[in-house]
């Protein structure tokens, strides 16, 4: 097999709007109201997914699950009375987050050598627990070779998991065996911690990892109550390169010995506060960036516009380029309509390594499929939703429609 690592990306779904039901995350609050635009965060989604098909000559995609969730409206008893967030919930766009669909572990990591998935439970908010059947069933579709890969149910709903967004793997390449790193949380002060150690250990269990080559660290509490609620926005790591902020981790220090005892060839990228406050980090999500190894063997950090709005992260950008370190390039790319709801660039992608000729081929990109995915997003999505239209049967005609449209254009209306 040629396995590389593979970018799925979610397609905005239809019902993107405004709530802010995600506690803990900054943007999302302080955007909470706002009129939202699906078909312009849509497209900007697939212009990013464009820009690394053409990078790295290989990339993924997730679709929308099914919105507005008629069931969880049937569970909320609604009848016109309850909370604005109790309708909003069963209208979430949030899968579009695919960091958060699954924790994955390829296969030259696990005792018997098959690809790992676990979709995350997400049982810490209401909006983002109803996922997990619906992105299971995506999954074992996409991923449903199992002489390559193992979907497994979800964590026990007692402890939270919120997938690849608090996984780090570090590696000497793609193919060859890594060392994953979980990061979980027991304290955010005002808000929660959303990854429980237990839900990270039972995981790494699952996925016959080598305890050996598995490392558990502590998030920094200041940071979650910073807002930083998955510790992509405050670290990423590719390859053998970690790139961080210095206060991610409660033990910065603690966590780099860690990994470096189970990977040596650990190479850390701080950014130290001095140069960039957490705030302003988890602000710009400059951290929220993805980290590519390119074709020619070098790294590139894609990371959303606003950091070029920041002095302090556009100057540490530039000084890290014009360095010698190992990101050479540093790509700014427009996903302004995920980030106002929380999500930067790396919140939109799921990595897994694998044989591209081992995924269903309906679930990867190439120009002309692309084509047809905007043309469809063009055709069908509303241009603008208000707060007041969640729960509309106009709306909810449209929404329903839209979706239809994308499935049966990708071939894929058993997703229905």
């Amino acid at each position: 097999m040629s396995m590389v690592e593979i970018n799925f990306d979610g397609i905005v779904g239809p019902s993107h709007n405004y709530a802010g039901l995600s506690l803990g995350n900054i943007a999302s609050a302080s955007h909470a109201g706002e009129p939202s635009y699906p078909r312009a965060a849509a497209l900007q989604g697939v212009a990013k997914m464009r820009g690394n098909l053409a990078r790295l000559g290989v990339q993924g995609f997730l679709l929308p699950l099914p919105r507005p969730n008629v069931g969880l409206q049937k569970a909320f008893a609604l009848d016109g009375t309850e909370l604005p967030q109790l309708r909003a919930a069963a209208w979430s766009a949030s899968s579009m987050w695919t960091a958060n669909a699954a924790t994955v572990s390829p296969a030259p990591d696990t005792a018997d050598g098959r690809c790992h998935l676990t979709p995350a439970n997400l049982v810490t908010m209401p909006h983002r627990a109803q996922e997990c059947q619906d992105t299971k069933a995506q999954l074992s579709l996409a991923f449903g070779d199992t002489r390559h890969f193992v979907i497994h149910d979800a964590v026990p709903p007692s402890f939270g998991d919120e997938g690849a967004a608090n996984h780090m793997r570090l590696c000497e390449s793609h193919d060859a065996p890594g060392v994953e790193v979980f990061v979980y949380g027991r304290t955010g002060g005002r808000f929660p911690a959303r990854q429980h150690e237990q839900a990270s250990r039972i995981v790494a269990r699952a996925h016959g990892l080598n305890p050996q080559r598995t490392v558990f660290i502590e998030q920094n509490p200041d940071a979650i109550a910073a807002g930083a609620f998955h510790n992509d926005v405050v670290a990423v790591a590719n390859g053998p390169v970690l790139f961080t902020h210095a206060e991610s981790f409660a033990d910065q220090q603690g966590a780099y010995d860690a990994i470096r005892a189970a990977f040596p060839a650990l190479e850390v990228v701080e950014v130290p506060s001095s140069a960039v406050t957490v705030q302003e980090a988890i602000r710009t999500y400059l951290f929220n960036a993805q980290l590519l190894t390119l074709p020619d063997g070098t790294m590139a950090l894609i990371v959303p516009d606003e950091c070029q709005d920041s002095p302090s992260v556009w100057g540490w950008c530039e000084d890290m380029v014009a360095g010698n370190g190992p990101i050479r390039s540093v790509i700014p790319v427009d996903v302004r309509q995920s980030m106002a709801n929380g999500g930067g660039p790396a919140c939109l992608r799921l990595r897994v390594v694998c044989d591209p000729a081992t995924v269903d081929p309906r679930f990867l990109l190439d120009d002309t499929k692309a084509d047809l995915i905007e043309r469809v997003i063009a055709n069908n999505w509303p241009e603008q939703i208000d707060p007041s239209d969640l729960g509309s049967p106009r709306l909810t005609t449209a929404v329903i429609a839209a979706r239809s449209a994308l499935l049966d254009a990708l071939d894929l209306g058993q997703l229905g």
